[in-house]
């Protein structure tokens, strides 16, 4: 047996399997993917910190809203998801005090503009809340003392809360939404948010001005209602005025209407709630 090898490269050799050939090569494109969590450019308001709101509640209000009737159709049914209102209750306590100093100088007219980006609804709720156990404790127990002194027999009265219950929670909510359709149909652009903001805020001085309805004189409580009724609608009024002005002509009628009807809500109050006799 010789001790040299024969080269069989490039031969054909009867019965053999041919010759596999070099794969072809695959180039991927680098993957575009997105980077979570997103950078704090992206996921700030303005740069300046915390989660964007979702825009179901409140940009969906006030822009025009693109893309199929089925888009369409998934954002509404997200704005009765208990999830899409989270951001709106997740505010720190300082910022609510901030907004509660603002809402008691009603002639600064810069609640909106600082609000406009984080608008938050834990405030407006507490205030609408704490005004129906005001009015209900104080009116309760003023009228138990005078009932006692009287020596006459006190019940008390449940639909003071009912009825205390109905017209805060009532008027914090439809009049925003009433006045956001108004807006809607004169094309002034508007966040329904920020709306219930504004007006739970409004609120806070009745508060005070219920604590002072304790005092028996009749003179006085008519002051206590006229001053707490003449802060919130100011406060409300030169909050919206610059905004409504967009509205043409009629912007005027619009804020004095916004005027007028929170000072009725001061009347209100003073006939059923600043009536407590001693």
């Amino acid at each position: 047996m010789s001790g040299h090898y024969t080269s069989i490269e490039n031969q054909k050799v009867s019965g053999s399997v041919p010759a596999v050939t070099d794969p072809p090569s695959f180039k991927f494109s680098d993957p575009n993917l997105q980077t979570f969590p997103p950078s704090a450019a992206q996921g700030n308001i303005g740069g300046s910190g915390g989660s964007r709101p979702p825009p179901i509640v409140d940009d969906t209000f006030s822009k025009p809203v693109s893309g199929s009737d089925e888009s369409q159709q998934l954002s509404w049914f997200q704005v009765f998801s208990l999830s899409t209102y989270k951001p709106y209750f997740d505010i720190d306590t300082i910022d609510v005090l901030d907004r509660i100093k603002d809402s008691l100088y009603p002639f600064n007219g810069a609640f909106k503009e600082k609000t406009s980006s984080n608008p938050d609804l834990y405030g407006p709720f507490w205030i609408c809340t704490t005004l129906i156990f005001v009015a209900a404790s104080i009116g309760t127990f003023v009228t138990y003392i005078a009932h006692k002194l009287k020596h006459q027999e006190w019940n008390y009265d449940i639909n003071v809360v009912t009825w205390s219950a109905g017209l805060f929670y009532g008027y914090a909510i439809f009049v925003p939404l009433c006045l956001y359709l108004i807006l809607k149909y004169f094309s002034v652009p508007s966040g329904l948010v920020q709306l219930l903001c504004l007006y739970g805020y409004s609120l806070f001085v009745f508060i005070p001005a219920l604590c002072l309805s304790v005092v028996p004189w009749e003179i006085f409580r008519w002051v206590i209602a006229g001053v707490a009724g003449f802060m919130s609608a100011t406060f409300v009024a030169l909050n919206l005025r610059a905004h409504i002005m967009s509205a043409g002509e009629r912007w005027v009628l619009i804020v004095a209407g916004i005027f007028l009807l929170q000072l009725a809500l001061s009347v209100a109050l003073k006939i059923y709630l600043f009536k407590i006799t001693v």
